[in-house]
């Protein structure tokens, strides 16, 4: 179906309806995107509508990018702390990359550095989870998502037994060996930081997000302070 349009010189030409569509769609994203509260003060990012991967019109891959783009110049952003350094389950950055993911499940990316934001930087415990089931699920053989999940798993979820399946997973498919010998010590001794270390010093490596690394050593100097 195409609609007609008449230009301010007099000719008709015809735009297929799908182009109208993906045009109301992408104002729809953008003002949700950019939409904020009028206090002076305090920003309420909107969360991007349920289901929006039926919406797509074959565009799913560009419209992740464009959150994806959206969703990293806000990180940090935690629309109700719950605590101090910890955000509210499923808050905005989860449902940003759940959007993105459901978009296009093989982006790699908001997997293995969006779900450790999550977890590392905001503490969404839930949304974490979720992301990082999401990413070992769809990249089983990436040993740096299982490897980082593991770490959420230790020292958010508190579930050694998960932690543990995960660093076997991580060295079956090419990280370091020592995640065998770490992953046979969960099971009796949960207060050691050694996979913290090991991760933040991969990260640093890698060269990974400072925000992200100056999060991820706070945490481990605080669970050395609790430890003592």
């Amino acid at each position: 179906m195409k609609t007609a349009v008449e230009s301010n010189f007099g000719f008709n030409f015809k735009i297929p309806s799908v182009l109208l569509g993906i045009f109301a769609l992408a104002v729809i994203v953008f003002s949700q995107f950019f939409a904020a509260s009028s206090l002076k003060k305090e920003r309420a990012l909107i969360a991007p509508p349920p289901n929006l991967q039926h919406f797509s019109f074959g565009y799913s891959e560009a419209m992740a990018d464009l959150f994806w783009i959206r969703a990293v110049q806000d990180f940090d952003y935690c629309d109700q702390q719950i605590a101090q350094n910890v955000c509210r389950n499923n808050s905005w950055l989860y449902s940003m990359l759940d959007t993105i993911t459901n978009l296009a499940p093989k982006f790699r990316i908001p997997y293995a550095a969006g779900a450790l934001a999550l977890t590392v930087i905001i503490t969404d415990v839930d949304g974490a989870t979720k992301i990082f089931e999401k990413g070992v699920k769809e990249f089983p053989n990436d040993w740096r998502i299982s490897y980082r999940a593991a770490y959420h798993y230790l020292y958010e979820v508190k579930d050694n037994k998960r932690a543990a399946e995960l660093l076997i997973q991580a060295g079956k498919n090419g990280a370091p060996p020592w995640v065998f010998t770490l992953a046979g010590r969960l099971y009796s001794d949960s207060g050691n930081t050694e996979l913290a270390e090991a991760l933040l010093q991969e990260m640093k490596d890698t060269q990974q997000d400072p925000t992200l690394i100056k999060r991820l050593q706070d945490k481990i100097d605080s669970m050395k302070a609790s430890s003592k």
